[in-house]
């Protein structure tokens, strides 16, 4: 049998459902062997054409979960740290994205640890279940399956149900193959959400890179109309940056990057977009309103990159020359960064000589 999702060494999960066919006699959903076989296929093909993201492979997968067990909910847990988070949840659960469990006293925590597929018939009388957790959402019985792959437990798949003694063997069948199917999906969404992140961020410093930053003006400049607010750009060179460079090294000059990268992205607002566009050049977008207060927020990025950078060679100073342009009608966004460049470079002008890099 074919099934969507390329080459053989996909299939094996599928291979072994097929051995345990023989086992399954009638699923509570009324199925037998071949159809829930064809259910578990037809999800790893909805996998695949699923939005890459992966908020909408967890969903996706937690939905189809609860189908084929006849669940009255399904999650998939992500561990954090010491703790399982809810990262995605349908039926009685839905409300209840964001839960976190421990992961050393939570029956999901024990599955992540031990790599195994646990049961619990009856959560009030199983000791190895958070009983408040279980109780806050309604739960009697379940099933954890953790989600492994390349040899990694990244979470658990569950199903849940309100009453106790709900699942059986054959529940356990559906889910270890579509555990499987899960696994690699999510490791495929991580690995696509690195990329992009990596495709859009500056790799030293975190922040956004030009073309990020083109694409949050485009976003923005399509409000103003819409809302009337104020798009405007400030476009920061550092003064005295090359000598601390050329004289101590690149460690240190990416030492100070660093430091003042984040100064930045603290002294402005969460929704503005900071991005490094060039070696020691940074640019914030801020979009507000008529009547923000745009001389507050240019003392607050000089305070901000003009503070003193400890590094191994002790103090180093940067100044800062910023260019202010705000957005005029109509205007596309390589007009405003040029226009917030140039008058960077007029101030840069003004003050040169004023700021040395040095240490001290």
């Amino acid at each position: 049998m074919r099934y969507a999702g390329g080459p053989s060494r996909r299939r094996a999960p599928v291979r072994a459902l097929t051995r345990d066919i023989a086992v399954w006699q009638l699923h509570p959903l009324g199925m037998d062997g071949e159809a829930l076989l064809r259910a578990v296929i037809e999800t790893q093909a909805a996998i695949n054409d699923a939005d890459p993201s992966l908020e909408g492979v967890m969903q996706l997968v937690a939905r189809r979960a609860e189908e084929l067990t006849n669940a009255d909910a399904a999650i998939v847990e992500l561990a954090e740290g010491d703790e399982m988070v809810y990262a995605a949840a349908t039926g009685t659960a839905a409300d209840h994205v964001g839960l976190r469990l421990s992961l050393h006293t939570s029956l999901s925590g024990l599955s992540v640890r031990t790599g195994k597929l646990q049961t619990c018939e009856d959560s009030e009388t199983d000791p190895r279940v958070d009983k408040q957790a279980c109780r806050a959402v309604g739960v009697r019985s379940m099933i954890v399956v953790p989600l492994i792959h390349r040899g990694a437990a990244l979470g658990v798949l569950k199903v849940m149900s309100g009453s106790a003694h709900h699942f059986d063997h054959s529940d356990q069948l559906i889910l270890e193959p579509l555990a499987g199917f899960i696994a690699a999906a999510l490791r495929k969404a991580r690995d696509y959400e690195r990329t992009m992140h990596e495709a859009t961020h500056d790799t030293l410093t975190g922040l956004a890179n030009r073309a990020l930053l083109l694409q949050n003006l485009r976003t923005s400049l399509a409000r103003i109309e819409r809302n009337g607010s104020r798009v405007t750009v400030y476009f920061i060179d550092l003064d005295g940056f090359k000598p601390i460079n050329d004289t101590y090294g690149h460690e240190i000059g990416d030492t100070t990057l660093v430091t003042v990268a984040q100064r930045i992205r603290q002294a402005v607002r969460v929704t503005d977009t900071c991005a490094r566009v060039g070696g020691d050049e940074f640019v914030v977008l801020a979009e507000t309103a008529a009547d923000s207060d745009e001389p507050g927020l240019l003392q607050r990025i000089r305070e901000a990159v003009e503070e003193p950078v400890e590094s191994a060679m002790g103090e180093v100073r940067v100044g800062a020359s910023i260019g202010v342009a705000s957005a005029l009608a109509d205007e596309l966004p390589e007009s405003l960064l040029a226009r917030a460049d140039a008058a960077m470079y007029s101030q840069k002008r003004t003050r040169k000589g004023e700021v040395p890099g040095r240490a001290a």
